[in-house]
């Protein structure tokens, strides 16, 4: 099940630097895992739902890509925003 208006707004706003920032790394990631977690019981429950999987490992590795990059660029905005959404690293 996809997120709301209301819960993807309320993670923008948390995340945003500025009140009209949609596009940083630390929002696209909050997405990402809000996303992911969202799709994590889903495919416990359905295990033979492989489109949904293929979906969930692009997503995965996205938010990978964008963590390593976050984490090149200001480390302590990656270790803060690792902090904030409870991601091992």
């Amino acid at each position: 099940m996809p997120l709301t208006k209301e819960q993807k707004h309320t993670i923008i706003k948390k995340y945003a630097k500025t009140p009209k920032d949609v596009g940083s790394a630390e929002v696209q990631i909050a997405l990402l895992t809000a996303h992911i977690q969202d799709l994590t019981p889903h495919l416990q429950e359905h295990k033979k739902d492989n489109h949904s999987r293929y979906g969930l490992l692009k997503m995965v590795g996205k938010r990978r890509r964008l963590l390593a990059y976050l984490q090149s660029k200001d480390i302590t905005r990656y270790r803060t925003l690792l902090e904030e959404l409870g991601l091992r690293k």
